[in-house]
């Protein structure tokens, strides 16, 4: 479990909180505030968006918790269906395809099984993977979107504000009107930054990693399947897939790929 976004989110928090200091709690609680700075984001996001997007929302943030895409445990499957297409044939694989959870990995499975030409698997997952990454760029533009509408109704807060001030400034109340109405006025441009860039801006960021982290896998996938279809001996297709990680994950990863079976020369 990953819960190092929210652990940040909490610990940027604590850190305003603290640089604010806890007697001072007070002059930065304004419920008109809140209302226009959270209240119109959301509005605004609600009519930038279909409903389509906004389901997806809850998904995303449980994925922010838990990465369900290891690039490794996908090579180890890609290495052992490798095992059982060299020794059995293609059509041994179909049995292990029904078992598979992740949709896209047992449609790349069922289209070599099914005699599909490597040329058409590859552009049938490709397209599949293109509309994946289409979907992710919605929900990550979304959060995008947020930190951007935020410090803009921070800043309508802020003119509110000011035009209260302007309109109420008289010699009875002197300073005290101006001072009231003007903290006023930048307690909206708090709100809209802390929210664009301790929750909108991180999630959106995370989202991301998560969709290179998922695409990644994909790719593998791809490649594997076409391999397998050719052909390929398991040890070097482990090796080959394996290239695919970043730098600091392959160590020690190729050395265990050898030899893990005798049958792979087979």
């Amino acid at each position: 479990m990953d819960l190092t976004t929210f652990i940040g989110i909490i610990f940027g928090m604590v850190l305003v909180l603290f640089g604010i200091k806890v007697e001072n709690l007070g002059n930065f609680w304004d419920p008109e505030s809140v209302l226009i700075v959270m209240g119109g984001t959301l509005a605004a996001l609600l009519a930038s968006y279909p409903a389509r997007i906004l389901k997806q929302l809850p998904k995303q943030l449980k994925i922010l918790l838990k990465n369900p895409y290891n690039p490794m445990e996908f090579i180890d499957q890609l290495y052992e269906l490798a095992i059982i297409a060299r020794k059995n044939g293609l059509l041994a694989l179909e049995e292990k395809a029904g078992a598979m959870e992740d949709p896209f990995f047992r449609e790349g499975l069922m289209l070599i099984v099914d005699s599909t030409t490597p040329q058409q698997v590859n552009e049938i997952l490709n397209n599949t993977m293109d509309h994946i990454e289409e979907r992710h760029s919605e929900i990550i533009e979304f959060y995008e979107k947020g930190a951007s509408y935020a410090p803009a109704f921070g800043m309508v807060g802020t003119l509110i504000g000011l035009v209260n001030m302007l309109m109420s400034m008289n010699m009875e109340d002197g300073a005290d009107g101006i001072s009231t109405n003007m903290g006023i006025a930048l307690i909206t441009t708090f709100y809209g930054s802390v929210l664009a860039n301790l929750f909108f801006m991180p999630i959106a960021k995370k989202l991301q990693v998560r969709s290179d982290e998922e695409l990644l896998c994909r790719k593998i996938i791809i490649e594997g399947i076409l391999a397998i279809q050719a052909g390929e001996n398991p040890s070097f297709l482990k090796e080959k897939l394996i290239t695919y990680l970043p730098q600091y994950e392959r160590s020690g990863k190729k050395k265990k790929g050898k030899g893990d079976s005798s049958d792979d020369d087979e």
